[in-house]
């Protein structure tokens, strides 16, 4: 029971930072907030993803590709240009790498106003930190496991992150239903997305990737544009307007 427990604290903690914050702040930055705010969520990112951790630069920046270039050659990640979900996670890999560490030319629009914290990236992503908590997890399978397939979660502990892009980046690019006629092949996962905290809604993002809500339509219930709107009314952030 504790191993179910860890899993899905890790999926919901680690998907709440991927969707809040490299997605929703870094990349399309529908709301503010304070320096002092963007600091800790740089290190509640990096706490809760773990061996997995995504800088908010370098997924800002290819999310923002994703969404110029969807379905065509120069799409980071797409069904259409790879041949299996494997291919795709592995070029997606590769190209969120080169932006992170600056190996290649990005065009400024992609760049400009995500926020990065380059000396905390460089030990967040670094071996050595994927590695401990690599070994925290393991550790924690050792003294919690009580049945051989439980050991079978361990890769999804490890590999949340990757896991979390490719069920959008893929799947919803595959199945699911649409609400608006978009350029790309983008359509919702899910009609009521409970298992990712709104980014299943991948069609209604993509028709207006700088609006908060991912949900359009009543049933569409987006549980981090509920929690964005908690921390609004706290002062903590702040939606913009044009967001709504």
């Amino acid at each position: 029971m504790k191993i179910i427990i860890l899993i899905i604290v890790l999926w919901y903690s680690g998907l709440f930072f991927q969707t809040f914050f490299l997605h929703r702040y870094a990349a399309h930055q529908t709301f503010t907030m304070s320096k002092l705010g963007e600091r800790v969520c740089y290190v509640l990112t990096w706490i809760f993803q773990g061996s997995n951790y995504l800088s908010a630069y370098g997924y800002g920046v290819m999310h923002r590709m994703h969404h110029a270039y969807a379905d065509t050659e120069k799409d980071p990640h797409s069904p259409k240009y790879d041949t299996n979900v494997f291919a795709m996670m592995w070029r997606t890999k590769n190209t969120y790498q080169d932006i992170n560490r600056k190996r290649i030319a990005v065009p400024e629009k992609f760049t400009k106003n995500v926020p990065q914290w380059e000396s905390f990236d460089k030990f967040a992503s670094s071996k050595g930190s994927r590695l401990v908590f690599t070994a925290i997890y393991i550790s924690f399978f050792v003294a919690f496991a009580t049945a051989w397939w439980q050991w079978l979660l361990l890769p999804i502990a490890i590999l949340m992150a990757p896991i979390h892009g490719v069920i959008i980046n893929w799947f919803a690019h595959i199945y699911g239903y649409t609400n608006f006629k978009v350029s790309d092949t983008s359509k919702n996962l899910f009609p009521v997305d409970v298992l990712m905290m709104g980014e299943g809604y991948h069609n209604n993002h993509h028709k207006n990737g700088g609006r908060a809500n991912f949900g359009v339509r009543w049933f569409e219930i987006d549980i981090t544009y509920c929690i964005m709107v908690v921390l609004d009314k706290l002062k903590l952030i702040k939606i913009k307007k044009t967001a709504h």
